[in-house]
């Protein structure tokens, strides 16, 4: 497949003698979960589980950042842009993610002062022009983004500003996938109104392999999975064509069939097993790997990042202080349990009918790459 260019990763053809021959495929029983928000996109939008072998079951995991990100995280960054002065600036996708009690829209249509931006770098160039204004950038997203944040905040700090801050809530994908296999254990969530470990782990799936994040392993490189095999569920790396995905899928259930459990990648034109080394060397030098927590799951060691001290300057939560109170759910929505592969989206008694991606009720059905949206829009009734 890697020898494959774009045009014959789209081509039909490919497509459907790969389709074909999954189909056919001789494959033990299996579930197999994709970590990454955007495979889950391209697999509902061209209908890839049409393709399965009989007795393979596909769900999503805790791909998408947005979805994971705790609710009194999104509290936290709007409470701070009602402190006099500050201007809060994020990625677009993060204004409609509801928090316990209102969204970054609806808090602007408040009057707090928020900017959307493409590009950390923007928040940077933000807080140079209204030196009046105390920056305050959402540091959310996997390995993908954050090399792009700790990028700016060197740069910020080359500038010698002294008005630009992070709220970190960055998040690490190998240790979380370590948990859902359970050879690592969550931390119940703080969050008042959620369910204790034992439960959340009684409900989840046993997880037969890893389609893995194409994104996430140019920073980390493929060996980074490594562990996860260790634990017996083989890997695959895959890209976000169709032709891709069924190759994944395909090598997937081979190493099932085989009794293997190894890392491959069948998108070695972009992922090698080392990763992006000066990306790796960027992200170390500004974070260091901290316990987070993750929406629907807990709390997971060494899940997240946090600014070194060196960089503590820039860091939001040392430098504001804002009371939170404890967040909740919003009554019915089962979206922790989409985002570790517990149940499909249309399970929820939400979906559908009152969570709708014009008036979405959890973070799943709002964000782009959220499982609940792409199940909504490229549903086949």
């Amino acid at each position: 497949m890697d020898g494959l260019d774009l045009s014959g990763l789209r081509d039909p053809e490919v497509v459907r003698a790969l389709a074909e021959r999954l189909r056919a495929m001789e494959s033990p029983p299996a579930t197999l979960m994709e970590v990454c928000g955007t495979h889950t996109v391209a697999i509902a939008r061209h209908g890839l589980r049409a393709a399965l072998p009989k007795g393979v079951r596909l769900i999503s995991g805790p791909g998408c950042p947005v979805c994971v990100t705790p609710q009194d995280q999104i509290d936290r960054f709007i409470a701070l842009g009602r402190l006099e002065g500050v201007t809060l600036a994020t990625f677009g996708d993060m204004i409609r993610v509801p928090g316990s009690r209102e969204s970054l829209e609806q808090a602007r249509a408040e009057g707090v002062d928020v900017l959307v931006v493409y590009s950390p770098l923007d928040a940077v160039d933000a807080a140079q022009r209204r030196p009046e204004r105390q920056v305050v950038f959402f540091g959310i997203g996997f390995e993908t983004t954050a090399p792009a944040v700790a990028l700016a905040i060197a740069e910020a700090e080359r500038r010698e500003l002294d008005n630009f801050f992070v709220l970190c809530a960055h998040k690490l994908i190998p240790p979380a996938m370590m948990t859902l296999v359970g050879r690592a254990r969550p931390r119940p969530p703080m969050d008042a109104g959620t369910r204790g470990t034992a439960e959340r782990a009684a409900d989840a799936p046993r997880i037969d392999g890893f389609l893995c994040p194409g994104h996430v392993s140019v920073i980390i490189g493929s060996d980074a999975y490594r562990p996860v095999a260790a634990s017996g569920r083989p890997c695959v790396v895959a890209g976000f064509e169709p032709a891709d995905i069924l190759r994944g899928v395909e090598l997937l259930l081979r190493q099932l069939r085989e009794g293997r459990a190894e890392v491959e990648s069948e998108y070695g034109r972009a992922v090698k097993p080392e990763g992006n080394r000066r990306a790796q060397e960027l992200m170390a030098k500004v974070f260091r790997p901290v316990d987070a927590r993750w929406r629907g799951i807990g709390e997971i060691p060494e899940s997240g990042l946090a600014l070194r001290d060196e960089f503590s300057g820039f860091d939001a939560g040392r430098r504001f202080a804002v009371e939170v109170p404890p967040a909740q759910e919003p009554p019915g929505c089962r979206c922790g349990e989409v985002l570790r592969g517990a149940i499909d989206p249309p399970e929820c008694p939400l979906f559908g009918r009152t969570c709708v991606p014009a008036n979405p009720v959890g973070a799943c059905m709002v964000s782009s790459e959220g499982a609940c949206q792409a199940w909504y829009r490229y549903r086949r009734d």
